[in-house]
């Protein structure tokens, strides 16, 4: 299997950050990383000159871990409400994505990306919903995300009557 050496000149995801010498199939440098200017030729005087960019680089992924963990010890018993509407037998009409989930978590204040929301696949009923929230594969931890109907309280108690005046008017007539 044949493999190129190249130089990073930016951080790639699942790959390496800046200033790394990495092993990529050719087809990957030439029609990714190089057009892109993300990698160069691994010489000596490019090494060099990426190595204070590296150091710098380093220093902000430092900064970044830890209000990452701070984030993550913030989450720890954190708990979100969606209102939503919904049928009479819960189910919703439309869904809650990750995208809606870290969307209300950003309006609480948390600098949370939509890939860190992990549930898979989206909510379709009213009830209450652990869900994990992955930073990164060491920094993980769950959130509860309740899910309940936007029709106030009292309008679903009224209809629940409503639905078992019905019921007993049904009964009464058929015996």
């Amino acid at each position: 299997m044949k493999t190129v050496q190249l130089l990073l000149t930016e951080n790639v995801d699942n790959l390496g950050i800046v200033g790394d010498v990495v092993k990529v199939k050719p087809g990957y440098a030439r029609n990714f990383l190089l057009p892109r200017g993300m990698a160069t030729d691994p010489t000596p005087g490019n090494i060099e000159r990426l190595a204070e960019r590296r150091r710098q680089v380093e220093e902000e992924m430092r900064k970044l871990r830890q209000a990452q963990e701070l984030m993550v010890g913030k989450l720890e018993g954190y708990e979100l409400t969606l209102q939503r509407s919904a049928n009479d037998q819960g189910v919703l009409f439309g869904s809650v994505s990750q995208h809606d989930i870290a969307e209300a978590m950003r309006a609480d204040g948390f600098e949370i990306e939509d890939r860190f929301v992990r549930i898979g696949h989206q909510i379709k009923r009213l009830d209450s919903y652990n869900v994990p929230i992955v930073i990164a594969q060491d920094l993980k931890t769950e959130i509860k995300v309740w899910v309940v109907s936007d029709k106030p309280a009292e309008h679903l108690e009224a209809e629940e009557e409503e639905a078992e005046a019905a019921e007993a008017d049904e009964t009464a007539e058929l015996e």
